[in-house]
C-alpha cells in the first residue's frame, strides 16, 4: 500500500478518464491521411469510465482502481454512482466532502486515511486541493511593478517551446544563450519561484521577451520577469499540465499581439494572450476520454501541431473495460483561431470489435501509437516528424514505435520506420503474473515508445539527418531528403547489458549540435554519438558507479550539456569529453521570491533551459516516488 501511495501521489495530475471514440474517426482518418476505408460495423458503445494511470515512464494505478472502479466504471443497473466522466468535472474539494461527509464516507471513506481521501480527490478532478485560490498569481506578493508591452519574441534571445528552434535540437547558441562553457562554473542561483500546492514540477520553462512562461500541475500558467522572478500573471486551466510553452504572434484578437500556446492533461489546448494572460481560444482535440497532451504544442508559420497520448493502456487489462479503442494523432490548429486544419491519427485502420472475451465484454482493435513528444517541422520538405508509442492490442500495427513524417499543409502520411514490430503493451500483463487478463495481449511487448522528440540538424558537410532515441537505447539516424533513408542506428547499452524495462534507456530525449549527439540514459550515463557515423564519442556515468538515474531531456549551449538526475543533482558536462564542469543540488528547500514553501527533487523529464545569459529548471519530478516531489522553479545567472 505505501508504494502504491507514492506512486499515486504523482497521479494527481492525471485525471485522464477511459472511454470511447466517436464513430467518425474512420471518416477524420480517410480523410487527413487521404487513404480509403470503411468505417467499423459498429462504434464502442458509451464504454465504461475509468481512471487511467500513467503510461510510459508513469505507472501505478493505486487506490482509485482498488476502491473506485466497481461501482463508478461498471454501476449496476439503477445505481446512483456517477460516471469518472462526470466526477471530472467536480472539483477536488468536493470530491473530498463526499468521502468526509457525504455517502461515500461509510461505502468508502471509512477505509481510507485523509492523505488517501485527498490523493483520490486529486486524481479523480485533475486539480489539486486548494490550487483554486492558492495557485493564482493575485495572492502572491511579488507582483511586478509594471507590465510593459512585450518585445517581439521572435527577436531577441529565447528558448521557445520544447527543443529551442523548429528542429527541436535543445542546443542553444552562443548567442542566444548568453553564456559560454568557460562561465558555467560561475553559475550561482539568482532566484527561486514555488508553485503553491505543487506537488510535481515537471512543465518546462521557456523564455521569450525577457519573461518566462511555465506550466504547473496545481493547474496554472506564469508569467514572471525572467531576471527577477516577480509575477506577471497567472491563468488557470482545466487540468493539470506537463508541457512546454510555445509563445508566438496571434492575430484577429484586437490589441493582442503574442499569445502563449499550452495544452493539459484532458487533451484541451489554449491560446493565451502572452502580455495579460487572459484567454483567447481554447480547443479540445480529442474526445476519447483517456486522451491527454503531454507533448509540447509546436508553433510554426501560424500553424500549431499537437500531439495527443493516452492512458488507456495501464486500464484496459481489467476483464470489463472493452479494450482498447484509443489511437494517438497530431492535431494541426490555425493558432489564431484555433480552428482544427487536419488531424492525421497514427493508424490508419480505425477500431472495430474483434471479440467478446468469458466476462462478455466486447473488445477492439487497432489500438495504440500514442505520440508523446513534440513534433518537429521541417520547412524545406514541408514535413512534420514525430515518434509513436506502442501498441495496445495484437497485432500491433506497423506504425507503432515508429518515427513517422507527415506533410505539414494536409497531414498525409509521406513516410514512417517501425523501429520494434509486435510491441503490443497493456499494464498488468507481464506474461509471469497468475491470473492474467483475458485482455492482455497474448505476448506482453516491451513497451519502447518513442517518448522524445526527433532533432533535425544540418550537419557542416551540408547533409542533414533526423536523429531519433528510443527508449530501447537504440538511436536513429535517417535522411529527411531521402524519404526517410536509414543512415545509421547505434545501440548505446553496454556489452553484457540487460535490455531496458518499460521505463526504458532513453526517454525524454538528447540534444545536437553540428557534431555530436548526447543523451542521458536511464542506466545512468551521458553518451555523445558522431552524427556523422553514429559511433560513441565519449561516454560518462553519473553519480558513484553510474548510480543516479538519468531520463530527463539533454540541453546543450557551444561547449557544454546540461543534465538533471534523479537525484536532484543539475549539472553541466563538457562536451569535448564529458568532464563535469559544474554541478548544483535541488533537492533541498528553497526561499522564493513568491513567498511560497517549496523544495527541489528529482529531475527526471523536462531539461533545463538557458537563454540571455540565464539557466532556468523546474526541480521536484515525483512520478516513481513522494520521496522526489518538488514544486520549484530555479534561475541560475553566472557571476
Amino acid at each position: 500500500m505505501k508504494r502504491t501511495l507514492l506512486f499515486l501521489f504523482l497521479a494527481v495530475c492525471s485525471s485522464l478518464l477511459l472511454g470511447s471514440r466517436a464513430t467518425s474517426q474512420a471518416a477524420a482518418q480517410a480523410d487527413a491521411q487521404g487513404e480509403a476505408q470503411k468505417p467499423p460495423q459498429s462504434s464502442p458503445a458509451a464504454a465504461p469510465n475509468a481512471i487511467a494511470s500513467p503510461s510510459g515512464t508513469e505507472i501505478g494505478n493505486g487506490i482509485v482502481e482498488q476502491k473506485c472502479v466497481s461501482c463508478h466504471e461498471h454501476p449496476a443497473t439503477g445505481s446512483r454512482a456517477p460516471s469518472f466522466a462526470t466526477m471530472k468535472l467536480m472539483t477536488p474539494e468536493k470530491i473530498y466532502s463526499t468521502l468526509i461527509t457525504g455517502p461515500m464516507a461509510v461505502v468508502v471513506g471509512n477505509t481510507l486515511t485523509d492523505m488517501e481521501k485527498r490523493r483520490v480527490a486529486e486524481t479523480v478532478s485533475g486539480r489539486l486541493i486548494g490550487s483554486t485560490g492558492a495557485g493564482d498569481a493575485k495572492s502572491m506578493p511579488n507582483h511586478c511593478a509594471s507590465n510593459p508591452p512585450m518585445a517581439d519574441p521572435l527577436a531577441g534571445p529565447a528558448w521557445n517551446g520544447w527543443g529551442a528552434d523548429a528542429g527541436n535540437t535543445r542546443f542553444q547558441s552562443a548567442k542566444a544563450a548568453g553564456i559560454s562553457a568557460n562561465q558555467v562554473s560561475r553559475l550561482k542561483l539568482k532566484w527561486a519561484f514555488g508553485f503553491p500546492t505543487g506537488l510535481s514540477a515537471y512543465g518546462q520553462p521557456t523564455i521569450a521577451s525577457g519573461r518566462i512562461f511555465v506550466a504547473s500541475d496545481n493547474g496554472y500558467v506564469y508569467s514572471l520577469d525572467a531576471q527577477t522572478g516577480c509575477v506577471y500573471w497567472s491563468f488557470q486551466a482545466k487540468a493539470a499540465m506537463r508541457t512546454a510553452i510555445s509563445v508566438g504572434p496571434v492575430t484577429g484578437h484586437g490589441e493582442t499581439k503574442f499569445a502563449a500556446y499550452v495544452g493539459d492533461q484532458k487533451a484541451n489546448v489554449y491560446a493565451i494572450d502572452a502580455q495579460t494572460g487572459k484567454l483567447l481560444w481554447t480547443q479540445l482535440v480529442e474526445d476519447h476520454i483517456t486522451a491527454r497532451v503531454p507533448g509540447a504544442p509546436k508553433l510554426a508559420d501560424g500553424r500549431l501541431y499537437v500531439p495527443v497520448s493516452t492512458f488507456e493502456e495501464f486500464s484496459a487489462s481489467d476483464p470489463l473495460y472493452p479494450c482498447c479503442t484509443f489511437q494517438g494523432s497530431v492535431v494541426a490548429l490555425d493558432a489564431s483561431t484555433g480552428k482544427r486544419l487536419w488531424k492525421t491519427y497514427t493508424i490508419a485502420e480505425a477500431p472495430k470489435p474483434v471479440r467478446k472475451n468469458s466476462k462478455g465484454t466486447q473488445l477492439w482493435a487497432p489500438s495504440g501509437g500514442s505520440v508523446w513528444n513534440s513534433p518537429t517541422v521541417d520547412r524545406k520538405r514541408q514535413a512534420v516528424y514525430f515518434g509513436t508509442g506502442d501498441g495496445q492490442t495484437d497485432p500491433a500495427p506497423e506504425t507503432t514505435d515508429a518515427v513517422m513524417a507527415l506533410d505539414i499543409k494536409t497531414g498525409k502520411r509521406i513516410w514512417f520506420y517501425q523501429a520494434t514490430p509486435n510491441d503490443a503493451f497493456l499494464g498488468a500483463c507481464d506474461e509471469d503474473l497468475p491470473n492474467r487478463s483475458e485482455n492482455c495481449p497474448p505476448h506482453q511487448g516491451p513497451d519502447w515508445d518513442f517518448g522524445s522528440s526527433a532533432m533535425l540538424r544540418t550537419l557542416p558537410s551540408g547533409h542533414r539527418l533526423l536523429v531519433a532515441g528510443q527508449k530501447s537505447g537504440t538511436v536513429f539516424a535517417f535522411d529527411p531528403d531521402r524519404n526517410g533513408a536509414l543512415v545509421w542506428s547505434t545501440n548505446v547499452l553496454l556489452p553484457g547489458q540487460k535490455p531496458p524495462n518499460s521505463f526504458g534507456e532513453i526517454v525524454y530525449g538528447g540534444a545536437l549540435d553540428e557534431r555530436n549527439a548526447y543523451f542521458a540514459l536511464r542506466s545512468g550515463r551521458v553518451i555523445a554519438l558522431a552524427l556523422e557515423t553514429g559511433k560513441p564519442v565519449w561516454s560518462v556515468p553519473l553519480g558513484a558507479g553510474g548510480a543516479v538515474t538519468l531520463s530527463a531531456a539533454i540541453t546543450g549551449i557551444p561547449g557544454a550539456v546540461f543534465v538533471g538526475g534523479w537525484d536532484g543533482k543539475l549539472q553541466a558536462l563538457s562536451t569535448a569529453d564529458g568532464r563535469v564542469l559544474w554541478q548544483f543540488n535541488t533537492a533541498k528547500d528553497f526561499k522564493t521570491v513568491n513567498g511560497v514553501k517549496a523544495k527541489g527533487g528529482a529531475m527526471g523529464s523536462a531539461g533545463p533551459t538557458v537563454a540571455g545569459g540565464m539557466v532556468f529548471v523546474g526541480s521536484g519530478y515525483a512520478v516513481f516516488s513522494g520521496d522526489q516531489a518538488g514544486n520549484v522553479l530555479l534561475a541560475f545567472s553566472a557571476e
